[in-house]
């Protein structure tokens, strides 16, 4: 890239405060164009430093000026590339003072931007840095002081790496800027022989640190600061991999978390940095949305300030601006709390700049647009003023001057002649940042609550007690949350039900510090709470023992239209494919199910689906867990014994979950059917003989969705539907299933099949099954007996499963169940291949089985009761009463029944259920009495 003259690109001067030293400087270079020198002139009227330079740099000044700053850059980095390790430090030193005068001079004249100026600073420390490292590593291997080592091996500085952390790691070096510099090595390099190795290194970052840092009559390079590293009180300057990573897996705090977002590999063995890093990313970024970190950098603010006195009213006279209020540090807080808490889900928002991180984190709405551009002028206008305060005198300071003068000399350096006008337009933007942040540090004091009955005190005195409430901070948190919550409660359908199901979750709640601090930074989560606990107990019981899917509400894309089977399938599989341990695939896939499963029954309890849409909703989720999953098992049960025989085997889902229609507390009916194709046995580590493998993969298979985990089981699995029962193999080849189903299967069996599909598997199997469904059903589906064993069929299931209830939505004469005996019956008596009740009835319409008079009463009655049945089961696991589910409960299911009240949806059940009954009746009921 070509890039213009430095003359062409001036966009402001600052004004001599000095005038005789600013009349001096210009004098000096009085033959440069009038521009420059007007540059010149202000700048060395505001700073002694940068004149002094000037005077020392002069003829390097002239010649880089007539260049771009950029050629002029690259020029002083490039010079540097050869020199050998005994002239390095007055090298560094010298382009120490050559970039820190084009940096100054391109700062206060507006030809770079601030990521510029910053870019610079950093670009110089990190190559400072790496010539030091490799060419004391080369010094050591030379010595023979690295065991096993050679000079190629200096390249890679001999396994070790510097991270740059702070500023120099997100390239945001301030301009008199210590460096922040972790200095760790690969210990795998040095298999037998690491601690002479390491000994070597920590000769290597003592040196290194002195060759940067000492002041000499050359002048210095950068402070260097090593106390970053792991437990630096008790640990040598240079420390392993392993180590480290053992420490912040172990001890690792909140404020070290922070310090990496920027961390960046600087020097040295980069590829080895990159894999520390990488290792890193669990610790940094939590899986989990983590709303304590606002917590623990409020504590840490309000420690600085207190250990510095910076608290009270802002005085611009010595105002800190990095620590003080409304300072540089709290914009940065602000910006890497953010990403702590939710960069852990969303790896976009791990930006090292906070510029960058700012943008990212309002482009995912964690921060207002607004919000995130006002602070992004604050931090550049901060960081400017720092940079003027530092190029003073070089000093690494961030007070304003104790003096009006000195803040005279500042506002003359940033180009402003009116100081009052500066000082004003200062002490607003402190004030500014300030407002747009304290608020979200720290929350305020506990309200008054509402007025409680005696019992309702007595309940509300008791969470004290619970495993949530024990510690302090959570205590504290929750004190300020505690008023905002029992308003809440007053909102509810009725209050003191409400607040015993709220009693019920926080009573079930493990800890608290995480989930209260969610909710005091997402208030509109309480009113979910309140919702969900006043109206579902069973989806609060399972919030408080799964808060962690809250993370879903607010760390996504929570409310947006349902993404559907294949996207869903796609989501775990990727999620899965990131995690090289088998179990903890299984773990995650069960937290994932949840986030999504929980996230159906929000939107059907907010009323954002109905009932048949949840149902869809369901079965989608199903579906792609088990085809996300079955690879996974397959490929884990391969690596044991072989790839499987033939064309292996596929999954079927049969009964709901094979017509796409569940509810909130399905489980789940599998079959599972494989094709040998002649292979008697597989070929691996430890073969096993093909009907064995087929029984082992699949009871593989329902164990990864059955077994409890840290994270649950993902559902209950039934196979009884399978050839034979309970009494069959767990899998069956397509040759005796096909066998089976013609010859020996019973007509209930043939029902079943006509719900059957194949979810998970090989196409070309998939299509033969499919193929064996619909011979079975064009077969058998005519017989003679069909309508009498369904009625004989029917006759046992009432006797066997009678209402439990006058609310009883599933089982009874005229109910789900009857009306979906029906449906298959039709289906099987038409051949037909659909699934779903709708389309099954439809079929016997088209055959002339159902009149469609008796279609429409049964669909009216299966609609009624299938939005019961979805509503009643995301209440309760238990029989539903509409007495006992509270008013939140019964507003539910009036709203999604479209009755008026209970009352009303009582007659219409009653209704509903005695038509269809009558219909099944005429169908089915009179050959069974016969029978």
């Amino acid at each position: 890239m070509t890039y213009a003259p430095f003359a062409s690109r001036l966009t402001r001067s600052p004004i001599a405060f000095d005038k005789a030293a600013g009349q001096d400087a210009a004098q000096r270079f009085a033959d440069l164009a009038p521009e420059l020198v007007g540059v010149i002139s202000g700048t060395a009227g505001c700073s002694p430093y940068l004149k002094g330079l000037m005077e020392r740099e002069e003829a390097w000044l002239r010649a880089a000026l007539a260049l771009a700053p950029e050629a002029a850059m690259a020029e002083v980095l490039d010079d540097l590339a050869a020199v050998p390790l005994d002239g390095l430090g007055a090298a560094l030193r010298q382009a120490k003072r050559r970039v820190a005068l084009l940096t100054g001079l391109a700062d206060v004249s507006g030809v770079w931007t601030l990521e510029s100026v910053t870019g610079a600073l950093s670009d110089l420390a990190d190559r400072a840095v790496d010539l030091a490292l490799k060419r004391l590593v080369a010094d050591e291997i030379r010595r023979g002081k690295l065991p096993g080592a050679t000079p190629d091996d200096a390249e890679t500085a001999g396994g070790m790496f510097a991270l740059s952390m702070g500023k120099g790691g997100a390239r945001e070096l301030n301009y008199s800027s210590d460096i922040d510099l972790i200095c760790l090595f690969d210990q795998d390099r040095y298999v037998d022989d690491w601690q002479e190795a390491r000994a070597a290194f920590i000769r290597v970052t003592r040196k290194m640190a002195a060759l940067l840092s000492d002041i000499t009559g050359e002048g210095y390079v950068f402070r260097t600061d090593l106390r970053l590293r792991p437990d630096a009180s008790v640990t040598p300057v240079c420390i392993s991999m392993a180590a480290a990573e053992a420490y912040y897996e172990a001890q690792g705090r909140t404020w070290e978390r922070a310090a990496y977002i920027k961390a960046r590999t600087a020097a040295g063995d980069l590829a080895a940095g990159a894999r520390f890093l990488q290792a890193l990313t669990p610790f940094v970024w939590r899986k989990h949305l983590d709303f304590a970190a606002i917590q623990d950098a409020h504590d840490m603010r309000l420690r600085i300030r207190d250990h510095r006195g910076l608290h009270g009213p802002i005085t611009l006279e010595g105002h800190n601006m990095k620590l003080g209020v409304g300072g540089i540090r709290e914009i940065e807080f602000f910006t890497q709390t953010r990403q702590l808490i939710a960069g852990g889900r969303d790896p976009g928002l791990r930006d090292r700049t906070t510029v960058g991180g700012l943008a990212a984190l309002a482009e995912k709405g964690w921060v207002p647009p607004d919000v995130a551009a006002e602070l992004t002028d604050l931090y550049r206008h901060h960081r400017e003023i720092e940079h003027r305060l530092q190029m003073v005198a070089d000093a690494q300071t961030h007070d304003l001057p104790g003096s009006a003068e000195g803040i005279a000399r500042i506002a003359h350096f940033c180009g402003e002649g009116d100081v009052d006008r500066f000082r004003a337009d200062l002490l607003d933007r402190l004030k500014h940042t300030d407002a747009l942040t304290e608020g979200f540090f720290a929350p305020g004091a506990a309200e008054d609550g509402p007025e409680l009955s005696e019992s309702a005190r007595a309940i509300v005195e008791g969470w004290r007690a619970y495993p949530a409430l024990r510690s302090e901070r959570a205590m504290q948190i929750f004190k300020r949350l505690r008023p905002t919550l029992l308003k809440a409660l007053q909102k509810a359908a009725n209050p003191d039900e409400a607040l015993l199901a709220l009693d019920g979750f926080l009573s079930g709640l493990p800890a608290g510090v995480q989930l209260f601090s969610l909710f005091e930074a997402n208030p509109v989560l309480i009113d979910l709470i309140i919702d969900i606990a006043g109206t579902t107990p069973a989806l609060a019981r399972y919030l408080s023992r799964n808060a962690s899917v809250l993370d879903a509400v607010i760390g996504g894309s929570f409310w947006a239209a349902w993404p559907g089977t294949a996207q869903l399938r796609a989501d775990l599989t990727a999620v899965m494919v990131e995690i090289p341990d088998y179990e903890r695939k299984l773990d995650m896939a069960r937290r994932w199910m949840k986030e999504w499963h929980f996230r159906v029954g929000v939107h059907h309890l907010r009323g954002l689906i109905d009932a048949f849409e949840a149902g869809k909703s369901y079965a989608d989720l199903a579906e792609a867990v088990i085809s996300a999953l079955w690879p996974v098992v397959s490929a884990e049960f391969e690596r044991k014994h072989g790839p499987a025989p033939g064309r292996g085997a596929v999954v079927l889902g049969m009964g709901s979950l094979g017509a796409g229609r569940l509810n909130a507390g399905s489980d789940l009916d599998l079959i599972v059917i494989y094709d040998a194709a002649g292979v008697e046995q597989s070929e691996g580590a430890k073969p096993l003989a093909t009907r064995p493998y087929f029984a082992r993969l699949t009871q593989a298979m329902v164990t990864a969705v059955t077994a409890q985990m840290p994270e649950g089981r993902l559902y209950e699995v039934d196979m009884r539907l399978r050839p034979s029962g309970r009494q069959g193999p767990v899998a069956t080849s397509i040759d005796s299933f096909r066998a089976y189903q013609m010859d020996e299967a019973w007509t209930w069996e043939h029902l079943a099949l006509t719900r059957a599909r194949v979810l998970a598997g090989g196409a070309d199997l998939a299509a033969d099954v499919e193929a064996v469904r619909r011979a079975v059903l064009a077969t058998k589906g005519p017989g003679a007996k069909v309508i009498s064993d369904v009625a004989e069929m029917r006759t046992r299931l009432q006797a066997a499963k009678p209402p439990a209830g006058s609310w009883e939505a599933k089982n009874g004469a005229g109910r789900l169940m009857d009306i979906e005996l029906l449906a298959q019956t039709a289906c099987l008596r038409q051949a037909d291949p659909a699934r779903r009740v709708e389309q099954q009835l439809r079929a016997g319409v088209k055959g002339g089985f159902l009149s469609v008079s008796d279609e429409q009463t049964l669909l009216e009655a299966y609609r009624l009761l299938w939005r019961l049945q979805a509503g009643s089961r995301l209440l309760t696991d238990r029989t539903l009463d509409l007495a006992t589910v509270g008013e939140g409960g019964r507003a539910f299911l009036v709203r999604e029944t479209g009755a008026e009240d209970g009352e009303a949806l009582s007659a219409r059940l009653e209704a509903a259920v005695a038509a269809a009954a009558s219909v099944i009746d005429a169908h089915l009921g009179g050959v069974a009495d016969a029978a």
